[in-house]
């Protein structure tokens, strides 16, 4: 829930009409589909859909140069956002940092210039003030701060020191520690500066003597009641903190965190349940759960991959069936998850309640749709189901053309449905989402050749967590 903690507290209030409108459009769908019974037992095809299509390579570069020309020239770091001003998200360098390596993969750089950009961001980190003070300090207990000032690497404002931005942050450093392999000097700094890094995270104070951890903390009040539960995106935070060998969770905080999965059947797939498709696309990126299984997910008898298939399939099938009435949804136009959006302002649309930036999403407790559509959707959730993800991409750029389709490939988010006092129709955002861009250029890689996941099964801390995580199987044993 980085994105829940991030911007929840900027969400309108919905209307007591929209609300209603929403359960009655949510029960509707329902109805609508209750014969339908998908094959959800299906598997992904053997033969790859458009592995080495121009489309997917043009989207690829693309979405590799945003990190590439966003980064500070000093320290790095970069944006959360662009081109709006912004200050820098510890998550979108995470990615980033997995990014320069595909880059390389890609031959969009050479290793050289990846290497370079690499030890320059971490040896910010690693020469960051850090403490407890609520100002001056980037960091404290080896976590970061969520946001940082982009030149200054400072805590921006009062934002928390984020356990799971820092989880996804270390685990772009993780994938450059086993990517840089070569005896060469810079290789092997930064490989020295991954583990001091990493093996300076205190997970176990995180868990602030309760059975989960924390969302994060303040310097001004200790740390934020909410505490990782339920499936979501935290995955690879427990996976890291069980796998460190300085200050590991203990391995019943995995038990405590399957104990608050939500299992049901939406739009005709049993899956473990989370809203967003951001949740079930972010551990994915780095960890690939084919074939491997915990005690929770074996008793349903299928592995954590095909969970976020389903999940993708019951995205894309509550956007068919859009019971909202939402212009523009279908087969090959869909994809809820945390995203921009347009808001109330100067809107027209009687009795409709448009959303900022919101975790939207659907699944069996959890529908948030307000027409609002974002490409990280299906971009991320590529290596699940192939053939649905890339053409809702491909109709989107070909449909939406520059709106929403532009110099690092596609913009966070459209809105088609809402009208403004002007006259004018539709909303398209103009920014790039760091960690949006992150989920479809990973996704996209892993797609089409393991890069990343490859990477990560020589990493001896993700390894360790895996397995005390109770999985075996496949590329486990």
């Amino acid at each position: 829930m980085i994105h829940f903690v991030k911007k929840f507290e900027k969400t309108e209030m919905h209307k007591p009409f929209y609300k209603i409108s929403r359960c009655l459009a949510f029960l509707f769908s329902m109805i609508l589909f209750s014969c339908s019974q998908p094959n959800e037992h299906h598997t992904p095809s053997i033969i790859p859909y458009e592995v080495n299509a121009p489309f997917l390579d043009s989207l690829s570069q693309r979405t590799f140069n945003f990190f590439w020309e966003t980064a500070d020239s000093t320290t790095g770091n970069l944006p959360d956002r662009w081109p709006s001003k912004s200050f820098s998200s510890i998550a979108s360098t995470g990615f980033g940092l997995t990014a320069y390596l595909i880059g390389v993969e890609r031959g969009y750089i050479t290793r050289d210039q990846s290497a370079q950009r690499v030890l320059k961001t971490l040896r910010f980190f690693q020469q960051a003030p850090k403490g407890d003070k609520p100002t001056g300090t980037s960091g404290y207990k080896g976590f970061f701060y969520h946001f940082i000032d982009m030149k200054t690497g400072l805590r921006f404002r009062e934002v928390e020191l984020s356990t799971i931005d820092t989880g996804l942050l270390m685990a772009g450093i993780l994938s450059c520690q086993s990517f840089f392999d070569q005896e060469n000097e810079t290789e092997k700094e930064i490989r020295s500066i991954a583990d001091s890094l990493f093996l300076a995270v205190e997970w176990d104070w995180a868990l602030n003597k309760k059975g989960t951890m924390s969302m994060g903390w303040h310097p001004e009040g200790g740390f934020i009641e909410a505490s990782w539960q339920g499936y979501n995106e935290g995955m690879i935070l427990y996976l890291m903190a069980l796998g460190s060998t300085t200050h590991p969770v203990p391995q019943s905080s995995w038990n405590a965190w399957t104990q608050t999965y939500q299992w049901g059947k939406y739009f005709g797939y049993e899956h473990v349940n989370f809203g967003p498709l951001f949740g079930h696309q972010y551990s994915h990126c780095w960890v690939d759960f084919r074939g491997i299984q915990d005690d929770y997910i074996r008793s349903k008898g299928i592995d954590y991959f095909e969970n976020s298939r389903r999940a993708t399939l019951a995205n894309r099938a509550y956007c068919i069936a859009n019971s909202g009435g939402w212009k523009g949804y279908g087969e090959d136009t869909w994809g809820l998850t945390a995203c921009d959006g347009p808001g109330n302002e100067n809107k027209s649309n009687p009795n409709m309640a448009f959303m900022g930036y919101h975790a939207r999403g659907a699944a069996q407790w959890y529908v948030e749709d307000d027409g609002t559509l974002a490409p990280t959707a299906a971009g991320g959730s590529i290596p699940f189901a192939p053939s649905e993800c890339i053409a809702a991409l491909k109709n989107m750029k070909q449909n939406l053309g520059e709106k929403i389709f532009g110099q690092y490939g596609f913009k966070d988010a459209f809105n088609q449905t809402i009208t403004y006092q002007d006259g004018s129709a539709g909303w398209f955002d103009q920014d790039y989402l760091g960690i949006d861009q992150g989920a479809i250029l990973i996704g996209i890689e892993n797609y089409r050749n393991d890069f990343v996941w490859r990477l990560m099964k020589k990493n001896k801390y993700m390894v360790s967590g895996l397995k005390k995580a109770g999985f075996t199987g496949g590329w486990i044993q």
